[in-house]
């Protein structure tokens, strides 16, 4: 059975998923990423590490971290996922630097909890103001647990390769133009780009086309808006990246959001 139910309240998307054979390919999201595994076993890459994620798993992603994924076995995988704009998870943490989770796996049965709480109430669309005070609750918790990091900076060269590609996403990727830009080779410009954000400038470049027109969704609920803003050749193109990186189709996923 493949299910993948999305909903979004109080600036947090939630996605509560059963699958079996359905496996996500490596992408990475620009929002932190904090889920528990309910049944089976999740089977993902992290860093280039082989991870597993039990029954009661609490799992920690950090923005544009590369992962895959998948259910470990022909018994399935049930799980649920809380996505978390940067700018609102350090708003609830007081912090002004992007900051790290330093582990990927936790067993810590409060703040399983606590996010399986908040997931329910933005699954069964409760309260806003509720999930509001459920959230900072869980921000709070998570810095008690867990020794999150200030982030390092990326480098003066990816940053500016990460600005460059977001703001040609209609267009086909050029690196010969970023190259120029950065005064580096194609090949070194790949290498840095991997050792910082664990995919390649393709994958990313990808990501963000995704990534936009999962937005223009959410606000215009124009999935052909999305594939003309987003330079994709047409909606079955749309549709097989979006599939890969959120389980469900662009138009399924602007259904769910109308629901």
């Amino acid at each position: 059975m493949e299910q993948f139910i999305y909903k979004k309240s109080a600036g947090l998307t939630v996605l509560s998923a059963n699958m079996t054979e359905f496996k996500y390919k490596k992408h990475a999201h620009e929002e932190y990423a904090i889920g528990v595994t309910l049944r089976g076993i999740q089977h993902y890459h992290l860093d280039g590490t082989l991870q597993l994620s039990h029954p009661n798993g609490v799992m920690f992603f950090n923005p544009e971290q590369a992962h895959d994924g998948m259910a470990h076995d022909h018994s399935g995988l049930e799980y649920v996922m809380l996505y978390v704009e940067p700018s609102l998870f350090l708003q609830a943490a007081q912090r002004k630097d992007i900051v790290r989770f330093s582990t990927p796996i936790m067993y810590d049965r409060m703040l399983k909890q606590q996010i399986l709480n908040l997931s329910y109430n933005v699954l069964n669309e409760k309260d806003e103001a509720q999930s509001n005070e459920l959230f900072l609750s869980l921000t709070d918790r998570l810095f008690q647990v867990d020794s999150i990091a200030n982030a390092k900076k990326d480098t003066k060269l990816i940053t500016t390769a990460k600005e460059m590609i977001r703001a040609n996403l209609d267009q086909v990727l050029m690196l010969d133009d970023i190259c120029k830009e950065l005064g580096c080779s194609k090949f070194q410009l790949i290498r840095m780009f991997k050792a910082h954000t664990g995919i390649s400038p393709y994958q990313y470049f990808l990501n963000c086309k995704v990534e936009r027109a999962k937005h223009i969704i959410e606000i215009n609920k124009d999935i052909y808006l999305a594939v003309a803003a987003c330079g994709f050749v047409d909606l079955t193109h749309l549709n097989r990246h979006f599939k890969s990186v959120y389980g469900l189709t662009a138009f399924e996923y602007m259904t769910h959001m109308d629901g």
